[in-house]
């Protein structure tokens, strides 16, 4: 007797299925693999013995589940869906060790999508029909193409409305995020041409230490992804156009950054990401301190533990400079 449903045409080898799981005709489970509680894997599905699935999963008609992938709690997988565990795949040639795929918690893969080995699924990323993914994809990201690129970010307030030309001077505008602060920044203009002017120590959240400069990035890169444990960060975009969200851990929000008019105040334990930069875009960074590799927080997962050891961070308060 077992505590999970298996079809009559299913061949199910493993003795480690979770209670409640349901397993469906024409698949095959082979003995090491490890299947979470209330999952349903559907019909025409294989999987390998170096597999874990997590707790309520969905695995839909004709995938495979390869040796090395980890499918992490409340993960879907559309149909026929294809992971690869092998770069350089011979007949006859095993490796010594599978490459580790992981697939995090929440994150969905839809139908006929590709995923090459060794990749990282960021929580609940979204990965668009059709799309051959090559490359890490973060955290709430939504991606698609081939190869697939960053379109926009899941579960996040955009505020196409509120861009720079439309903005008012010190405007909160980020609603979930309210520990962000955008600023207006003064321009002149006259027969010579404008400029735009913040005065350090006036009018500026933090008296600068260090700056730099990102241009020249390729639309499909992404910029960022990263906290500060103390450090403080301005962004003004002094030419062209770049999308920033930001995620206090618990919300997120998107801003077109449009304008040399408009600065962005990111406070520590903030998590950040930049990205659809257009070609001619020139991103000035002013921080509060100098550079520390070790103020970098560069794991999402991480940013959220952490998170949990300021009461006053994440949502629940505001961090002065």
């Amino acid at each position: 007797m077992t505590d999970y449903f298996k079809h009559p045409m299913a061949l199910v080898e493993s003795e480690n299925i979770g209670r409640g799981t349901r397993v469906w005709a024409f698949t095959h489970i082979l003995p090491g693999a490890s299947i979470g509680a209330d999952c349903n894997i559907g019909d025409h599905v294989f999987i390998e013995n170096e597999v874990v699935v997590g707790d309520r999963v969905t695995v839909k008609c004709g995938v495979q589940l390869w040796d090395g992938l980890t499918l992490e709690d409340d993960v879907f997988v559309g149909p026929n869906v294809t992971f690869a565990n092998d770069p350089f795949p011979r007949s006859r040639c095993k490796p010594d060790r599978w490459i580790p795929t992981i697939v995090h918690k929440g994150a969905s893969i839809n139908a006929n999508a590709t995923v090459l080995p060794g990749l990282v699924i960021g929580a609940n990323a979204m990965v668009e029909a059709g799309s051959v993914v090559t490359r890490n994809v973060p955290a709430f990201a939504v991606v698609m193409g081939n190869p697939a690129v960053i379109k926009s970010y899941a579960s996040t307030l955009v505020n196409n409305v509120q861009s720079a030309t439309k903005s008012e001077v010190n405007t909160p505008m980020f609603e979930l995020v309210p520990e962000v602060r955008a600023y207006r920044l003064p321009i002149i203009t006259d027969l010579r041409g404008s400029i735009s002017v913040g005065e350090l120590g006036k009018g500026m959240p933090f008296l600068p230490k260090r700056y730099f400069t990102v241009f020249d990035v390729p639309t499909r890169e992404v910029r960022g992804e990263h906290a500060h444990r103390t450090c403080h960060q301005f962004l003004v975009c002094v030419r062209g156009q770049v999308n920033l969200v930001v995620d206090n851990g618990q919300s997120r929000e998107e801003l077109v950054l449009d304008s040399p008019s408009l600065g962005v105040h990111i406070p520590p334990m903030i998590w950040a990401v930049q990205y659809q930069y257009s070609s001619e875009a020139v991103l000035l960074v002013l921080t509060s301190d100098a550079y520390d590799a070790a103020d970098y927080i560069r794991d999402y997962d991480e940013f959220r533990r952490l998170g949990l050891d300021f009461p006053t961070l994440g949502g629940r308060g505001e961090r002065t400079a």
